[in-house]
C-alpha cells in the first residue's frame, strides 16, 4: 500500500511539471512540426546508410520502408498517450503511472542513456564531416568545439532551442528535397553520366544482391536482415515529439499533426532519397567511411560546364554543399539530444527517480543542472574519439540500437496498459493509435526479431548488455526505494 501511495505522489509531481516554477510552454506549432521532422533526418540517413548499403545493397530501401512503418506505429502509440496527458518525462511518466514504479524508473533512465549514446554518435559524426574538408583535424577537436557551442545554446531558453531546431530542420528539408529534385533531373536528362540509371537498383545482382541473410567467405553475415540494426539507428529520435509536450503550445493540436506526418516524411525523405542515391551510382561504390550522398555527387562525371576557359565540376560543388548540410543535420540531432536528455532528467527528478537538484531551473525556465549533468556524460565521446577514432561511430550506433529497442518495446507495452486503463474508465482518447492492439503486437514481434538478428550477425555483445543494463537499473531502483523508506 505504501508503494502505491509513493507511485501516486510521484505521478502527481510529474503532472505539475509545467508550473510557474518549472518548465514553460515556449514551443509554438512551427517549432513542434520541425522538431518532429528534424528527429527523422540526421546521421542515420546521411551517414548510417553507408554501412547498411554495404551489407544489403539496394534492398536496404525496403528495410527503411519497413522500419519506418514500425516507427510510425510507435509514434501513434506514444502520441495517443501524450495528447491525453502532456507532461514532462513523456513515456517515463506513463510507464510509472500505468505499469509501476520500476518500469517508470527504468524507461526514463534508459531513454536518458539512449540519448547520451546518440549524442556521442552525432558528435563523432560531426568530426567525420569536418574531415571531408580538413582531414588533418582530429575527430575529438571537432566534437569538443560543437559540444561546447550546442550546450551553450540550450542553456539560454527553450525558445532559443526551438528556433535553432526550426532553422536546422528547414536546411535539412530543403537539402533532401533538392537532392531528390536534382537527382531526378540528372537521371531524366542523362547529365548524371553513363553510370546514372534507374537500372542500378537491380542490374548488379538484383534488388537483393546479398539475399536476406547469408555469410560471405570470411564468415561475416550480410543481406537485408543483417542491415536491420543499422537501419533502426536512423529512426532513433522520432519519439522526441513526446518530450516536447510539456513545453508545447496547444499540444492537443500540434502533437497529432506532427505525428501523422511522420509516415509521409519517411516515404519522401528516406525511401525517395535512397532510390535517387542508388540510381545515380552503382551501389558497390558506397563505403562506410563517408556520407554516401556526398560521395555519389562527388564522383559524378557528367555534370560539368565551361566558364571563361575553365571547366567547372558542378558535382564537386554540390558535394561540398551537401557535406555542409549533413554537418548541419548532425548538429540538429545533437541539439535535440541536449534538449531531450535534460527534460527527461527533469521529469525523473519530478518523479523522485533522480536527484532533486535536477529540478532546478533558471529564470528562463531552463533546467540548467540537468543540461550540465547530461553534457558531462555525453563528453565521454571525446575520450572515445581520442582512443579509438576508427571504431567509435560504429560502436556507438549499435549501442544506440540496443537502448532504442528497449525504449520502443516499453512504449508498446505501456500503451497496451494505458488503453486498458482508459477502457476500464469508459474514456475515449482524443488521438487513438493506429489499428490498436494489432499494431502493438506487430511492433513487439518486429523488435524481438531485430534482437535475434543482432545476436546472429555479430552483435551478441550489444544484445547481451541489455539484461545486464536492466539488472543494473533494478539494483539502482531497489537502492533508491530503500533509501526513501529509511528517510520516511
Amino acid at each position: 500500500m505504501k508503494s502505491t501511495n509513493t507511485t501516486t505522489a510521484s505521478v502527481k509531481a510529474a503532472d505539475k511539471s509545467t508550473s510557474a516554477e518549472g518548465l514553460k510552454r515556449g514551443l509554438q506549432n512551427r517549432h513542434i512540426q520541425l522538431i518532429a521532422l528534424g528527429g527523422a533526418i540526421g546521421t542515420g540517413l546521411f551517414l548510417g546508410i553507408g554501412p547498411a548499403a554495404v551489407l544489403a545493397g539496394p534492398s536496404v530501401i525496403l528495410g527503411y520502408a519497413l522500419a519506418g512503418l514500425i516507427a510510425f506505429f510507435i509514434m501513434r502509440q506514444l502520441g495517443e498517450m501524450v495528447v491525453e496527458e502532456p507532461v514532462s518525462g513523456s513515456f517515463s511518466h506513463f510507464a510509472y503511472k500505468y505499469w509501476g514504479g520500476f518500469p517508470g524508473f527504468a524507461s526514463g533512465w534508459n531513454y536518458w542513456i539512449l540519448y547520451i549514446l546518440v549524442s556521442m554518435a552525432e558528435l563523432t559524426a560531426i568530426g567525420e564531416y569536418v574531415n571531408f574538408w580538413w582531414p588533418e583535424i582530429p575527430l575529438w577537436v571537432s566534437s569538443l568545439f560543437f559540444f561546447v557551442a550546442i550546450n551553450a545554446l540550450n542553456l539560454s531558453s527553450v525558445k532559443v532551442y526551438g528556433e535553432a531546431e526550426f532553422w536546422f530542420s528547414i536546411i535539412k528539408v530543403v537539402a533532401i528535397v533538392a537532392v531528390i529534385v536534382f537527382g531526378t533531373y540528372l537521371l531524366v536528362s542523362g547529365t548524371g553520366g553513363p553510370q546514372a540509371s534507374i537500372r542500378n537498383l537491380w542490374n548488379d545482382g538484383g534488388f537483393f544482391p546479398k539475399g536476406l541473410l547469408q555469410q560471405d567467405s570470411e564468415g561475416n553475415y550480410q543481406g537485408l536482415l543483417a542491415a536491420v540494426a543499422m537501419i533502426m539507428f536512423s529512426f532513433g529520435g522520432l519519439e522526441l515529439i513526446g518530450i516536447t509536450a510539456a513545453e508545447a503550445d496547444n499540444p492537443e493540436k500540434t502533437i497529432p499533426r506532427a505525428t501523422n506526418q511522420v509516415i509521409y516524411r519517411i516515404l519522401i525523405f528516406y525511401v525517395g532519397a535512397l532510390i535517387i542515391l542508388f540510381a545515380l551510382s552503382p551501389w558497390r561504390g558506397i563505403t562506410v567511411k563517408s556520407s554516401p550522398f556526398v560521395a555519389v555527387f562527388n564522383t559524378l562525371e557528367g555534370f560539368k560546364f565551361d566558364l571563361a576557359g575553365m571547366t567547372i565540376n558542378f558535382s564537386r560543388l554540390i558535394a561540398n554543399v551537401l557535406n555542409l548540410i549533413v554537418l548541419t543535420a548532425a548538429l540538429s540531432v545533437y541539439n535535440s539530444c541536449v534538449y531531450s536528455n535534460s527534460r527527461m532528467l527533469y521529469g525523473l527528478a519530478n518523479q523522485g527517480n533522480a536527484p532533486k537538484f535536477l529540478q532546478q531551473v533558471n529564470k528562463s525556465h531552463v533546467p540548467v543542472k540537468a543540461i550540465l549533468v547530461s553534457g558531462l556524460f555525453a563528453a565521454i565521446c571525446i575520450i572515445v574519439n581520442i582512443m579509438i577514432p576508427q571504431k567509435a561511430l560504429k560502436i556507438m550506433m549499435t549501442l544506440v540500437v540496443s537502448a532504442l529497442i528497449i525504449n520502443w518495446i516499453m512504449i508498446s507495452v505501456v500503451h497496451l496498459k494505458f488503453r486498458k486503463a482508459k477502457q476500464m474508465e469508459n474514456l475515449t482518447t482524443k488521438f487513438p493509435s493506429f489499428i490498436y492492439p494489432v499494431s502493438n503486437y506487430i511492433c513487439l514481434i518486429f523488435l524481438t526479431g531485430i534482437l535475434l538478428m543482432m545476436s546472429i550477425t555479430g552483435m551478441m555483445v550489444q544484445v547481451a548488455l541489455i539484461p545486464v543494463w536492466v539488472l543494473f537499473l533494478g539494483i539502482c531502483y531497489a537502492v533508491m526505494k530503500k533509501n526513501k523508506s529509511e528517510q520516511a
